[in-house]
């Protein structure tokens, strides 16, 4: 069922703004307020006796495709009713509605029949319910059911003795062993509830503190007469050749624990995803590589740097011209480049991009966009890219003016409309194909809307005023004069080319972060949870610093052999890491993944190109300005003639 959020992009913004603020006052997961529950005798305004569980959409690793709870003809609520949903949940796919499972405070259910599903032989409707019930157990798509704001687990034991907690629990499995193309479907659960009560600690009720549930398989006789404990397994046979009749069945206990506290109640759900001495291994190979190219900048600028100075300062300069030639191209080192104003569009889009991802991956830091403020980190992300339309604006004339550009109203149309147009156009196509394939993850049209709302309505005038104010600013002033006619350029060695130089700039850079790549690319497209900022922000600290260092070098290096052409090419240095970032993403997929399907292939790399764009500009500009201050900084200090 589509669902059509109408809402101008005012609104939009606006609650987006307000449910960010209101964030700030909550106690330990921001935007999330305890709540109390009591039991029916003791109910009131502070303390709830209804615990209401809600389900989300389902998912699986075998599909990129997921889909909302009521396709696959499950038990459905009589008063259905859908939670509000953020920006970012709804850009997710995030599908969630009301559940028929009722459940109480510290009232037990036990064997509980929720309803009765029934397929009639014969019946076409029934037969593609059926048939795509089991398609659904076939690729091991995944319920996500939601207690209190939190993931109701499936923990079982794993290898060394562990306990692996999945925030999700298959439908079902197909079985090729006792009976070849059987399936079987876990038609019952076992809820456990774990609270923690106030009356040691001086406040009324209790608060919910973990919820887990654990999946079975049970035919049952009689809907009125249920009995859960063992017996025959639900089966669902390959070929429909008889009625079949599902009856779905629930349990639930309650348990006290005082040990653990409301703050902690995710950590039985982290910390079962760990890798932290993974995490540790990946921050110090990082620092190994970043203090490697520290020495190199260092001996660069404290040694070779210094000395070529103090000769080229020195009255008789003709020796010194000839040891060295980076100041041989003083008259052309800051010529205007080939299609500067493409250049200037790009990096006034990565300077937007930039400060986005910085403020939010600080905000991420601080806990105020965690797991449990569903949406809130893709909230964030939009809410900030269309309110810094502004720098980008900005950068972008004002390089353009020093460039030497007349044609600034182009240049401000081709800032405000280039990359997010063709992001949106990639985004858009994606959302073709979800739509034709009926999955949950579709943006409804009206959100499509509101999206290029705040694209033409905000974003885009504040790219306009950025733009006024870069071309009111003179331009920036360069250390040397440039000379009329271009120096030829030598022939250069095979290292001191440019594709060469272009494609080892970015293998540095790549290593600092494809072990951090490895988990945000599990989050996306397996489903788990990502909670590890702070070391996100580390090498995110740690990116910008290798793709700085490692233009700078690259740029010595050209400069000293006299090739002057260095404007486009330290943006593509550091921005080939986006490259590399594609290739490691085609390795995940036939590597990691078990997609299977056009659709879902499509999905996988459409989306991916979206990520590898936006790499490449971030990137990119980080090298851009890292070698723009440094070529400023070594010809603003020696002596020109």
């Amino acid at each position: 069922m589509k669902r059509r959020i109408h809402f101008g992009f005012v609104t939009l913004l606006v609650y987006s703004l307000v449910s960010y603020f209101n964030s700030c006052s909550a106690f330990y997961l921001p935007g999330l307020a305890p709540v109390s529950f009591c039991e029916e005798s003791e109910g009131g305004e502070d303390c709830q006796t209804v615990i209401q569980l809600f389900v989300n959409r389902l998912d699986s690793v075998e599909s990129v495709l997921p889909y909302e709870y009521d396709v696959f003809d499950f038990c459905k609520d009589a008063k259905e009713s859908r939670p509000s949903e953020n920006l970012g949940q709804v850009l997710f796919g995030e599908r969630i509605e009301s559940s028929p499972y009722k459940v109480s405070f510290k009232q037990d259910v036990k064997c509980q029949a929720v309803c009765t599903k029934t397929y009639k032989k014969g019946n076409r409707e029934d037969a593609t319910k059926l048939d795509f019930l089991k398609m659904g157990m076939q690729l091991n798509y995944q319920h996500h059911w939601i207690i209190d704001n939190m993931p109701v687990t499936w923990c079982y034991d794993v290898e060394d003795g562990q306990k692996y907690c999945n925030p999700g629990f298959p439908i079902g499995c197909l079985s090729e062993f006792n009976k070849k193309n059987t399936f079987y479907v876990f038609n019952h659960v076992d809820i456990k509830i774990t609270y923690h009560s106030g009356a040691s600690e001086g406040w009324r009720g209790a608060r919910l503190v973990a919820a887990t549930l654990e999946p079975k398989s049970i035919k049952q006789a009689d809907e009125k007469k249920p009995s859960c404990e063992g017996g025959t397994p639900m089966e669902v046979p390959g070929e429909f050749n008889e009625d079949l009749s599902i009856i779905y069945t629930y349990s639930v206990t309650f348990e006290e624990n005082n040990s653990i506290k409301w703050a902690s109640r995710w950590d039985y759900i982290l910390v079962s995803m760990p890798h932290t001495n993974i995490q540790w291994f990946s921050i110090m190979n990082s620092l190994v590589i970043v203090l490697f190219l520290s020495g190199m900048v260092a001996m660069i600028m404290l040694r070779t740097l210094h000395k070529d100075i103090a000769r080229y300062n020195q009255v008789d300069q003709e020796d010194a011209q000839e040891e060295s030639g980076w100041k041989q191209v003083h008259g052309d080192v800051f010529r205007p480049p080939r299609k500067g104003m493409l250049l200037s569009v790009f990096l006034g889009q990565g300077t937007q991009i930039f400060i986005m991802t910085f403020i939010t991956l600080f905000l991420a830091c601080l806990g105020f966009l965690s797991p449990a403020n569903r949406g809130a980190l893709m909230t964030c992300a939009v809410v900030l890219w269309v309110l810094l339309g502004t720098p980008a604006g900005y950068v972008s004339a004002r390089l353009y003016k020093t460039f030497g550009g007349e044609k600034w109203k182009t240049n401000v149309l081709l800032t405000a409309l280039l990359c997010p147009g063709i992001v949106f156009a990639d985004f858009f196509l994606m959302n073709l194909i979800l739509w034709v394939e009926g999955s949950s993850a579709a943006i409804p049209f009206g959100t499509l809307v509101a999206i290029l709302a705040l694209w033409f309505g905000i974003s885009v005038p504040l790219t306009f005023v950025g733009a006024y104010f870069g071309f009111k600013k003179p331009a920036i002033e360069q250390p040397v004069r440039t000379n009329q006619i271009p120096r030829q350029i030598p022939e250069q060695s095979f290292f001191t080319k440019p594709i060469p130089g272009i494609v080892m700039g970015g293998i540095l850079p790549f290593g600092c972060i494809f072990i951090q790549l490895f988990f945000i690319l599990n989050s996306i497209w397996s489903h788990q949870m990502y909670y590890m900022f702070g070391f996100l922000f580390l090498v995110f600290i740690i990116l910008l610093i290798t793709c700085s260092e490692a233009t700078v070098l690259l740029c010595y290096f050209h400069l000293c052999a006299e090739d002057y052409h260095w404007w486009w090419r330290s943006f593509l240095t550091s921005g080939f890491t986006a490259v590399y970032l594609f290739v490691y993403a085609v390795h995940y997929f036939f590597s990691k993944l078990q997609i299977i399907g056009a659709a879902s292939t499509i999905l996988y790399f459409g989306y991916t190109m979206i990520m590898v764009l936006i790499f490449f500009l971030f990137t990119g500009t980080i090298g851009f300005f890292a070698c723009f201050w440094f070529v400023n900084k070594i010809y603003s200090v020696v002596k020109v003639d």
